[in-house]
């Protein structure tokens, strides 16, 4: 089963879980028992909770689902342990899940999965009330944190999914391999970016550009950049991609999603990447770029911190805008990362420390900066190696209109593409790449047809 066809079947799971089952929360600000049994209204908003002074009398146990595997015996433990400071009679136990997305779709149908967990993309704006607790009304919570980072999980005005921190969208690279190569600038075109990893290819013994193929879930960092990075257009999401024709065209320009897909393209074709990208080690690309075995990836910015940490030359590791210049102008595309979740079928008792929690991880633990991410609270400085960012313009998407929530998901898995979900389109092209059974060309009217195909599927017509 291709994986964006996976994910529209776990939706179907989903929402067959939650008519059968009386699990599911339903509307707003109501308890259907859980943990506390019987009914009762849950009003508790995070933006009115004071840390260390609200609540620290609550007791609680708090299962928390998560994707961070690596750190759950490091700095989640040490995160837990100055959360108890203030309130001492709340634990709190981790359990990773490896193949998160998947996983926790599954788990979340049944209500009895834990109290809070890192939001997965397969849950529809329409149903989020159905399993999460809402954290609060968007436009007081924006008075807290960054508006644009809310409206991925907010429905009908209400914060279901609060961010654990933003990515920003970009390469982080080496600089003193990039250096030594003569690249003195960073590129700031796709053109610009294959003339340095050529330069790298040429003048050092470093692999220019590693794509971290086998690892899968990696590939996707490309789909990231074809919105607002590769366009300059917070809206382009809702207007040039779900609803515009033949999106993924060659603008002429060098930007937009053409540019984007053809940057790896080339990349591979030109044998500016690892020999064989199916045998590329996720693990060891982060100790591999921090000392100067490899140029560059395609990540978000949450990877600079890892990669810093996996060898002595934390400072060489740095992050630079993704290569596309639109009139003139880089710009880099952001989002948030995975969003804090909170049972809805939780107790009460359970979900006031749970927001808590949520509330201390975001706004006092420090963690966002730790994974090299951006804060979403307002006035949070950037991390340092991220600083180059500052004196760009950042695009976060806009919401989709009322009424078309769900209307770029369904066009985005009737198409099977899988943007941003299975990494479906910069797969192919890497594999085209190495393979050359298709041109780059054939790729692009390959998929701009399924697009088409899915959008009329639809009711979106040109």
């Amino acid at each position: 089963m291709k994986k964006a066809t996976m994910k529209k079947a776990l939706s179907v799971v989903l929402a067959t879980s939650m008519a059968m089952s009386m699990a599911a929360c339903g509307n707003k600000g109501e308890d259907k028992g859980g943990a506390s049994g019987g009914d009762e209204t849950f009003d508790v908003t995070i933006d009115q909770i004071k840390l260390g002074e609200d609540y620290t009398d609550i007791k609680a146990d708090l299962k928390f689902l998560t994707h961070k595997t690596d750190i759950i015996d490091t700095d989640l433990k040490g995160y837990v342990e100055d959360f108890q400071k203030m309130y001492p009679n709340v634990n709190i136990e981790y359990e990773g899940i490896t193949d998160y997305n998947n996983d926790i779709t599954t788990r979340i149908s049944t209500g009895d999965w834990g109290d809070i967990c890192m939001v997965p993309t397969t849950v529809d704006k329409d149903e989020f009330e159905n399993y999460f607790v809402s954290f609060g009304d968007k436009d007081a919570l924006s008075e807290i944190y960054e508006a644009d980072m809310l409206n991925d999980k907010t429905y009908q005005n209400q914060v279901y999914g609060l961010p654990s921190m933003a990515n920003a969208f970009g390469i982080v690279y080496n600089k003193a391999v990039f250096e030594k190569a003569g690249v003195k600038e960073t590129p700031k075109t796709p053109d610009e970016f294959l003339d340095a990893l050529q330069k790298v290819k040429d003048k050092t013994d470093a692999i220019p550009m590693y794509t971290n193929f086998a690892a899968g879930w990696t590939m996707t960092a490309w789909d990231a950049y074809i919105d607002g990075t590769a366009t300059g257009d917070a809206d382009w999401v809702n207007t040039g991609l779900t609803k515009g024709e033949n999106p993924f065209a060659d603008r002429g320009d060098g930007t937009g999603p053409y540019a984007v897909y053809y940057t790896l393209y080339e990349a591979v074709h030109r044998g500016l990447t690892e020999d064989d990208p199916t045998t590329t080690d996720w693990e060891g690309s982060k100790s591999m770029l921090n000392e100067g075995k490899i140029g560059c990836m395609a990540l978000g910015s949450w990877v600079v911190s890892q990669a810093q940490a996996a060898g002595p030359n934390s400072g060489d590791v740095q992050y630079m805008a993704f290569p596309i210049t639109v009139d003139g102008k880089q710009y880099v595309g952001a989002g948030p990362d995975f969003c804090y979740g909170i049972n809805c079928n939780s107790s009460a008792d359970e979900k006031t420390a749970a927001m808590c929690y949520v509330k201390y991880l975001v706004e006092k633990s420090g963690f966002a900066q730790s994974q090299g991410g951006l804060s979403i609270v307002k006035g949070d400085a950037y991390p340092e190696a991220l600083s180059s960012l500052k004196e760009m313009d950042v695009v976060v998407n806009k919401p989709a209109a009322s009424g078309e929530e769900n209307l770029y998901n369904d066009i985005n898995n009737d198409s099977e593409l899988g943007i941003n979900v299975s990494g479906a389109v910069p797969t192919q092209v890497v594999e085209e790449a190495v393979s050359e059974t298709k041109t780059f060309e054939e790729m692009v009217d390959e998929w701009n047809e399924k697009w088409t195909a899915a959008q009329e599927s639809n009711g979106v017509t040109h």
